[in-house]
């Protein structure tokens, strides 16, 4: 299956990044990708944390979400479209998910995912507290995505922070997950020391690909995320890979390569815990 991770550099603005996520997935669209996942945030960078809450959509309604089923539906392509800011049901304290949801090729949602862990950081330089905006999910969400090859993808949601909390992607691997998706926005200072780490371990462990989609570059708020949105197979081997900047990173995923390095280190069903 090809697939495509596409890295944005958001501005304040939505209009502006709808538009460039528009233009961004038309070019995964005529390379062939069947899925294609945007970054977190893809939708707004704002200036404050909580700009975002000035965009929030109600679940199934919005444009937002209109926007990722039109655009689904129109390149006959499965979506995994970032995050974007939904309201809680119930409504509690004003916060909101930080939502990832999947489109199917004929504009429907496949999944939601709620960003299970919420990031903080402090190191006297930058500040980071995701709470103060946003409410954890709940639950890890997988769904199957058969492609065109009659191949039928078992696919585990995830949200860049979530990175950091294996046991969430082994209770992916421990479903039958193939494929493992983490659109994030991590920051120049922690993706510099742990991006590449954390996602060719998260592969490695679980013995599934790792398609990840990331925020890249200077954005207009004063804030500098990592990049280096990838695929890395079973193995640990980064396939792909862009360093900076807008841009659509496109990979073949193999399922025979999952095949052979399960069956030559079959280390899933070799847990004693």
């Amino acid at each position: 299956m090809k697939v495509a991770a596409i890295q944005m550099v958001s501005s304040p603005r939505l209009a502006d990044n709808l538009a460039c996520a528009r233009r961004l997935l038309d070019q995964a669209a005529a390379q062939g990708a069947e899925l294609a996942v945007l970054p977190e945030y893809f939708c707004l960078m704002g200036h404050r944390d909580d700009d975002k809450l000035a965009i929030r959509e109600p679940y199934g309604d919005g444009p937002i979400q209109s926007f990722l089923a039109e655009a689904a539906r129109e390149r006959s392509l499965w979506i995994a479209g970032g995050t974007l800011p939904l309201e809680a049901s119930p409504a509690q304290d004003g916060r909101v998910r930080n939502s990832l949801l999947v489109y199917s090729p004929n504009g429907e949602v496949a999944a939601r995912y709620d960003k299970l862990h919420l990031f903080r950081f402090d190191n006297g330089r930058e500040s980071y507290d995701e709470a103060r905006v946003l409410q954890p999910g709940d639950r890890p969400t997988r769904f199957a995505l058969p492609s065109r090859d009659g191949f039928v993808w078992q696919i585990g949601l995830s949200v860049c922070y979530d990175l950091r909390f294996p046991e969430l992607y082994r209770w992916y691997a421990r479903e039958g997950a193939d494929l493992l998706l983490a659109p994030s926005a991590f920051t120049d200072v922690t993706g510099r020391a742990h991006w590449e780490l954390l996602l060719r371990t998260r592969a490695v462990e679980n013995l599934c690909w790792m398609l990840a989609a990331a925020q890249g570059g200077q954005h207009e708020n004063g804030r500098r995320t990592w990049g280096h949105s990838m695929a890395v197979d079973p193995w640990g081997q980064i396939v792909a890979q862009l360093d900076s900047g807008e841009g659509v990173v496109l990979a073949d995923l193999d399922h025979s390569r999952l095949t052979e390095c399960r069956q030559s280190l079959p280390a899933l069903g070799h847990r004693r815990l």
